[in-house]
């Protein structure tokens, strides 16, 4: 094994500067005996590196190869199977778990210890042993960066050392000298024994000699000492005298500390002084202004937002710790908040006297709309009251508050201060602008609502020849609804006053006339009644174009007087300070104000409660409306979607946008309830059954109803309404046309389909619908098909026997007879058919399409001027038929000579004769 291990040493780890350190032969466990050897090596070069290396024979011959090597540091465990036994097998758990038996146990043994100990010198313990019995395993060693390990270690490990370049040398050297070394090395021993011996002796003799040179060094040395006594002794008195001045220092180096300790302090306290003189120090002019300042002038004013921003910039100075303690802090606190109470006592009761003021001045310099009327009637004795209303209507405006605002928005700082300061109070104020307001403007309101009812219902009196124009009311009948308006007291009565009361009663004979699409199609002054609804819609669009910027305008100053900026507000104890001034929190029962509401929703309580009764009288007017004529809910939901469209724009969440948002829910509902009521009116319809129909009632009015939609809704935001309501009008009424048709005793069905399909028709075509084209190519489909219908049907008469003849000789070639052979068919022969013809010579037939023009002429209306076109239809089919009877003629009866008594050329002139004599 010995010479195993140096042949290995020299042909594979030398050339790689690596030592052999140790050596098993083995082979893998269960597979067959191939064997090879496992060595332990460490590099020569620092940082030492050690390896475990496979090394296997060559096939090709007797020298070995390396085939595989692991790093050491990769080893995790080393388990030798059994501690107590002797097992040549052993595992090794690199990446994965090698499995080999040794050749002998003591081989296994003796590779384990070698790696256990280079374990313990260059890994610091971290390969994990098992199963190995305690004897392989030494105490470990102490080592370190330059430190090897120690005698019998370093033998166990250097089993086989090589000689270095020098040593060789010196080596060869030696035996050169002696000749026999290499023959004879026991004399070359003894020899070099004897030389050692003799350097030895000289070694001696040279320490004995130089006894002399080392008592002088002694003397040297004793001398040396004394010199250092002396030296201590004069460091000594050095030390003694310094001693007195290092204790007159250190009282200097005190005195300044404490010196210099007392700077500090006295700079830290002139700036804490300074901090409170600066921020805590409320001039007298600011106070005076907080006392005594006048809240009526503008310069009176503007000291008073100065003196509330600084007294509260002073009283939300974040406090230094300790400060709370001083005397004077206290006092100046105290000072603040009297200051504050006093100055928010005194805000509060000027702006409540300003609130009551302005509400008593616009109270008071304004009448209100009954109390004019009832005035003005008063003041012309046997005057006509409802005249009078008529005179005095002629303004539909809402009063301005700009002047209010304008005075109210120069306390906005101050109410902001208000709102920082005292909440309780700043909410008091709040609800009292809006009691204030709401009883405002619900007078306000009402008044200017009422005028709108009575103007529209004056557009039902007005127009002069109008259907509606005459009302079944006497006009001191009138006169009393008109005195029972203003009664004794003179109050109104909200939305369900007697102007409202009026306004039904005055239009009561119009809901028995109510519009639908029968009464259009009815109606003789469509004229009238458009202008009618024309001065609704203005009526109505003034009444939105006053409200929608009076709300925006209160939306905006109530935003900006309570300063409600449309943000959420600060948490409780939050507050902004101005730049650079420290601020603080406020104590924690300064604030008792639930903050949990967001701005925007306090804005919007606020307007809910100011304008509560917007909502309901829209309501009111529009139910009013849509009661004078149900058509008005077009307009009012065209106009009412172009408000809520702008409203949205400019603030989708104002309560302006809201409000019309809920109103337009109401008016799309009554617009879908007036095309359901049309719709109910045309299933109701019934029909003379001693006169013609014509063009249906409900044909016409849908003509009138759609001309006025298309007017009213051009470019409109809801136009999709129209669209679907569109829809259901049309079906409804193509069920109705067939209904009536079927139902028609006096007018045949053709006829009642064709007229109204084609009146249908060319209403689409020329208001060109485009959500109905399939609708309008359905209605040209209904009327060609039944007029064609009806041409078929009504030329069967002229000529009824020749058609007769002419179906039977058809029957028969059905049948299978031959068509040359059907003339000798008993009742198709020639003599037959010449018979048949000599009953239809031309005078006949002329006169029989005279009866047949006039009987079509009684059939049709005249409002559709059918009649040509009818005329020519039945013209083109009988020169249709006259040929198709010559062909079967032609067929039938080949080399007859039979022909008809009359040619086309005849029928032509017969039928232009007619048409032109008529």
């Amino acid at each position: 094994m010995t010479a195993i291990k140096h042949a290995l040493q020299r042909d594979i780890f030398t050339p790689n500067d690596e030592r052999l350190l140790s050596i098993v032969n083995v082979c893998k466990a269960g597979k067959k005996k191939k064997n090879c050897f496992l060595c332990a090596t460490v590099t020569t070069e620092r940082p030492v590196q050690v390896r475990v290396v496979k090394v296997k024979k060559s096939d090709k011959g007797d020298f070995y190869k390396r085939q595989m090597a692991w790093e050491l540091r990769d080893l995790a465990e080393v388990d030798a199977k059994d501690a107590s036994k002797e097992n040549p097998e052993f595992d090794l758990h690199f990446e994965k778990v090698y499995r080999w038996v040794a050749s002998s146990t003591a081989e296994k043994n003796s590779f384990i210890s070698c790696i256990w100990k280079l374990n313990q010198r260059y890994l610091r313990k971290k390969v994990e042993f098992v199963n190995v019995s305690s004897q392989l395993l030494e105490e470990s060693v102490p080592s370190g960066e330059n430190q090897s390990v120690a005698g019998g270690d370093e033998d166990a490990l250097d089993d086989y050392q090589e000689l270095n370049a020098r040593e060789e040398q010196d080596i060869e050297g030696m035996m050169e000298v002696c000749e026999y070394a290499i023959s004879n090395a026991e004399a070359f021993a003894e020899k070099l024994s004897r030389e050692l011996q003799v350097l030895d002796g000289a070694n001696i003799q040279s320490i004995m000699a130089s006894e002399k040179q080392v008592n002088i060094l002694m003397q040297l040395l004793d001398e040396a000492l004394s010199e250092v006594d002396t030296i201590e002794g004069k460091l000594s008195s050095y030390e003694e005298m310094l001693q007195s001045v290092k204790e007159q220092m250190d009282q200097i180096s005190q005195s300044n500390r404490l010196i210099q300790i007392s700077n500090t302090n006295n700079g830290k306290l002139l700036d804490e002084i300074q901090f409170l003189v600066n921020y805590m120090d409320l001039s007298k002019g600011h106070i005076r202004a907080l006392q005594d300042g006048d809240l009526s002038s503008p310069k009176g004013i503007e000291a008073c937002i100065n003196a509330s921003e600084a007294l509260l910039q002073c009283m939300n100075v974040a406090l230094r710790p300790g400060h709370e303690k001083l005397m004077a802090v206290k006092q100046q606190q105290h000072l603040f908040t009297e200051l504050r109470d006093t100055f928010a006592r005194r805000l509060t009761n000027h702006l409540n006297n300003v609130f009551v003021h302005q509400f008593n001045h616009f109270s008071h310099f304004k009448m209100t709309i009954p109390q004019f009327y009832r005035s003005s009637c008063m003041s012309l004795p046997g005057h006509d009251q409802s005249s009078t209303l008529s005179q005095h209507t002629a303004e539909l405006t809402l009063p301005k508050h700009s002047p209010l605002h304008r005075d109210l928005l120069r306390y906005a700082k101050l109410m902001e201060w208000l709102k920082n300061t005292q909440r309780e109070k700043y909410d008091g104020l709040s609800r009292t602008y809006v009691d204030y307001m709401t009883r405002l403007y619900e007078r306000e309101i009402k008044d200017f609502f009422e005028v709108a009812k009575i103007k529209m219902a004056g557009t039902t009196k007005e127009g002069k020849g109008n259907k509606f124009a005459t009302l079944p009311r006497k006009e001191s009948a009138l006169k009393q609804e008109t005195e029972s308006l203003h009664g004794s007291s003179g109050k109104l009565t909200g939305s369900t006053s007697s102007l409202n009361k009026l306004a039904v009663q005055g239009s009561s004979s119009r809901r028995s006339q109510s519009s639908s699409l029968l009464d259009m199609g009815n109606m003789s002054a469509s004229d009238l009644d458009v202008a009618d609804r024309t001065k609704f819609d203005k009526i109505f669009e003034q009444v939105l174009s006053e409200l929608e910027p009076l709300c925006l305008a209160e939306q905006d100053f109530i935003s900006k007087f309570f300063k409600l900026q449309q943000h959420p507000t600060l948490a409780q104890g939050e507050v902004e300070s101005d730049g650079g001034v420290p601020s603080r929190q406020p104590p924690p029962g300064e604030h008792r104000h639930s903050m949990s509401l967001t701005e925007k929703d306090m804005v919007r309580l606020m307007m809910n409660k100011i304008f509560q009764s917007i909502e309901t009288e829209l309501n009111s007017l529009i139910a009013l409306g849509d009661k004078i004529d149900s058509f008005h809910s077009l307009y009012m939901l065209v106009k009412m979607s172009h408000h809520v469209w702008t409203a949205q724009n400019v603030d989708p969440a104002s309560y302006l946008s809201t409000t019309l948002g809920n109103v337009l829910v109401t008016v799309k509902r009554n617009f879908d309830k007036c095309i359901s009521g049309q719709i109910r009116q045309m299933e109701e319809v019934k029909i003379s059954k001693k006169s013609k129909v014509g063009i249906l009632p409900f044909v016409t009015g849908f003509e009138e109803f759609a001309e006025l939609a298309e007017t009213i809704f051009r470019n409109a935001e809801r136009r999709g309404d129209l669209d679907k309501a569109y829809v259901k009008l049309i079906r409804a009424v193509f069920t109705n046309v067939e209904k009536v048709a079927n139902e028609s005793q006096k007018t045949p069905r053709d006829v009642v389909m064709m007229e109204n399909f084609h009146h249908i028709f060319s209403t689409q075509s020329r208001l060109k619908i485009s959500c109905l084209e399939t609708e309008r190519r359905e209605a040209k489909h209904k009327y060609t098909d039944h007029l064609q219908s009806y041409v078929i049907n009504s030329l069967g008469q002229p000529l009824e026997k020749l058609n007769h003849f002419f179906e039977g000789v058809e029957a028969r070639v059905a049948q299978g007879v031959r068509e040359e052979e059907v003339s000798y068919q008993l009742a198709f022969n020639k003599q037959e058919l010449r018979k048949v013809i000599k009953e239809y010579p031309g005078k006949e037939v002329k006169k029989g399409l005279d009866n047949l023009y006039k009987k079509v002429d009684k059939h049709l209306c005249e409002e559709e001027s059918l009649l040509q076109v009818v005329w020519h239809s039945m013209q083109d089919e009988f020169i249709r038929q006259y040929k198709h009877f010559e062909g079967l003629i032609g067929r039938c009866y080949p080399g007859s000579g039979i022909t008809m008594e009359f040619t086309i050329g005849d029928m032509l002139e017969y039928f232009s004769s007619i048409a032109q004599s008529h």
